[in-house]
């Protein structure tokens, strides 16, 4: 077993369903196998134009009223997620954008952790409590209720630095060739999960490098 943790870069756009789903299976992942794996938070940008994704994806499928039956299906099978019924039919944040920023502010604030605590945060107050996420003074309170303080957040968003840090995992998500949310990408780059995961395969993949001798990676 190698004497570091497996590294695993996982990206998520904090407006995608699939990804709310895969935070229960990341967080069961951290429980089972803690110190062995060691997870890297990204944002990617799949929400950043909600009007522009709508009307280039869900255009002749009944836009906003068509995904939001779409969302509700996909969450059809998953008694533990509470879908809130005015979810995309009437409150429709404008970009994922935002809230990313105020996630990455809440990383260089307090670290991964508290950046991934408040993610999961903004993730239930969309989708369970239907609140307009997209909005700072939402976000704000969000962040405020997650025991954040908005002064200390708007500091790194205010310097550029939250931005920056935004920037970089967007590149990294197009350098890396992130096709969505969500994505693990394991094995230094060699191996990467999208989509709708099961935690059994996720686990499976993050055992097969714990159990790999050393130098293995390539036959070539």
């Amino acid at each position: 077993m190698p004497s570091s943790p497996i590294s695993i870069d996982y990206y998520s756009d904090v407006l995608c369903v699939w990804a709310w789903v895969a935070q229960q299976r990341v967080d069961e992942l951290q429980a089972q196998m803690q110190d062995a794996v060691a997870l890297r938070y990204h944002c990617v940008d799949v929400f950043g134009d909600v009007a522009g994704k709508i009307a280039t994806n869900w255009g002749e499928r009944g836009g906003y009223e068509g995904f939001a039956q779409h969302v509700a299906h996909a969450l059809n099978e998953y008694s533990d997620f509470t879908l809130h019924p005015d979810v995309w039919t009437r409150v429709r944040p404008a970009s994922s954008a935002s809230a990313h920023l105020v996630i990455k502010a809440a990383e260089l604030a307090a670290g991964v952790s508290a950046g991934a605590a408040l993610a999961l945060a903004i993730r239930q107050a969309f989708f369970a409590h239907a609140q307009n996420i997209a909005q700072l003074p939402v976000l704000a309170s969000i962040a405020a209720n997650a025991g954040f303080g908005w002064t200390e957040l708007q500091r790194y968003i205010d310097s550029g630095a939250a931005m920056a840090a935004l920037m970089a995992d967007y590149q990294g998500a197009r350098l890396a060739g992130i096709k969505g949310s969500p994505s693990y990408v394991l094995d230094g780059g060699r191996q990467t999960l999208f989509g709708n995961v099961g935690y059994r395969v996720i686990r499976a993949n993050v055992e097969e490098l714990l159990n790999r001798p050393p130098d293995s990676a390539s036959w070539c």
